[in-house]
């Protein structure tokens, strides 16, 4: 398998993890349960999750009254795609 692919399939699960616990989180602050930290939501995103975590942000309306995810995730995911573009083209 190309390196190309598995990074893929690796973005592929980060950012359904990222979409996955922003909307558990969610669902466990509207019962009042066990929340997921915000270190681990950031965790998920910085590490590629951004578009999940982002998606799910709006999706589940979670975390949209906080500052630092409503201008740091999208910071993170410009960050992250010119990462992405630079690897993408230095590779050639």
């Amino acid at each position: 398998m190309s390196g190309l692919i598995i990074f893929f399939i690796y973005l592929v699960l980060i950012n359904s993890g990222s979409f996955i616990i922003m909307g558990v989180d969610k669902r466990r602050a509207k019962k009042r349960g066990r929340r997921i930290s915000e270190k681990t939501l950031w965790l998920f995103i910085v590490i590629g999750g951004s578009i999940g975590g982002y998606f799910g942000m709006k999706r589940f309306r979670h975390k949209t009254k906080h500052s630092q995810f409503v201008y740091g995730i999208p910071a993170v995911m410009i960050v992250q795609f010119f990462l992405i573009g630079g690897c993408i083209y230095l590779s050639k």
